[in-house]
């Protein structure tokens, strides 16, 4: 066969269709954007009415003097000058560092250990009852639960020291000491606020393949051992975010030191928000007030900074 023959019988490719431009958003994407939209306005709108307007207003208001009956008036940096110059103010910030750290590694070490003892062996029903248990203090008013922790952390009929005294350890003034004022209010804290890391340890926990496990026990891990080089690399994603929830939660602690010790002994547990309230709700100082809120705000920003900084070194993602 010729090469003309051939031509003649080969089939002509279709002639290729100019290109045309890209189609438009179609009703339906429109539709999808518009419903999106608000669902995410009531969100936005909160946050920034209730959060970046009180932010900026609190950073405005820290630069004048203001007592609520008198017009403000121009202070400048007047009231951060007098902040770091104020003991109280400084004694706030101590306290509320030592808090931070204490009650934290404490809230963190019992959680941890209440979720590896609940993930272990254990009937379903009686791993949720823990679960309930646990959690059911956050559930309640800070404040309630403090009237009630202040009878029985009380030195003479409190059911603490009663409790003591069965073992033979004298009655210890437990919010009336500056020595063991801290203590009961830490131990108040953490009672309460112990259940939310316990039930993100849980989540974590559940979240990693038993299948590592096994393969590490097969390999002679077994124990403490295991728990260290196996459990909390996995679950360090877990424990960054519950210490950085915790140190956010913690350096805001008002109502329990309110309630048990109203700041006393002294100044030995009274908090930075402690002082912010009284600044502004009792003396009426409200530019000073918003001044140590805003030296908080820096604070809480800068140690979770800190935090995810330090993530990168010690948090492992599977």
């Amino acid at each position: 066969m010729t090469n003309t023959e051939i031509a003649a019988v080969r089939p002509s490719r279709p002639a290729t269709a100019p290109a045309t431009k890209a189609a438009g958003p179609s009703a339906r994407d429109r539709g999808t954007r518009l419903l999106a939209t608000l669902f995410l306005t009531p969100t936005i709108v909160g946050i920034v009415v209730f959060t970046v307007v009180p932010i900026v207003g609190s950073v405005v208001l820290s630069l004048f003097h203001w007592n609520v009956i008198d017009s403000p008036s121009w202070a400048g940096a007047a009231n951060y000058r007098e902040v770091f110059t104020d003991s109280t103010v400084l004694v706030s910030f101590r306290n509320t560092l030592v808090f931070m750290v204490l009650a934290v590694a404490l809230q963190l070490l019992i959680a941890l250990t209440l979720a590896l003892a609940v993930n272990g062996r254990m009937p379903v029903w009686l791993r949720s009852v823990f679960r309930s248990a646990f959690f059911f203090p956050l559930v309640l008013s800070a404040a309630s639960i403090s009237v009630v922790m202040k009878y029985l952390f009380n030195q003479d009929f409190g059911v603490v020291n009663w409790a003591l005294g069965l073992i033979g350890i004298a009655p210890v003034p437990w919010l009336t000491s500056e020595n063991s004022a801290m203590a009961a209010v830490i131990l108040v804290y953490v009672w309460q606020q112990f259940g939310f890391s316990f039930l993100l340890f849980v989540g974590g926990l559940n979240n990693i393949p038993k299948e590592i496990h096994e393969a590490a026990s097969l390999d002679g891990a077994t124990g403490l051992r295991k728990h260290l080089h196996v459990t909390l690399p996995l679950l360090s994603p877990t424990l960054l975010v519950a210490t950085v929830v915790g140190v956010i939660n913690a350096l805001q602690v008002f109502e329990q030191p309110y309630v048990l010790t109203n700041g006393g002994p002294g100044d030995s547990t009274r908090t930075v928000v402690m002082v912010i309230y009284e600044s502004a709700f009792e003396q009426l100082r409200f530019g000073e007030a918003s001044a140590v809120g805003v030296l908080l705000f820096v604070l809480i920003m800068a140690v979770t900074a800190l935090q995810f900084r330090l993530s990168r070194r010690f948090v492992h993602y599977q």
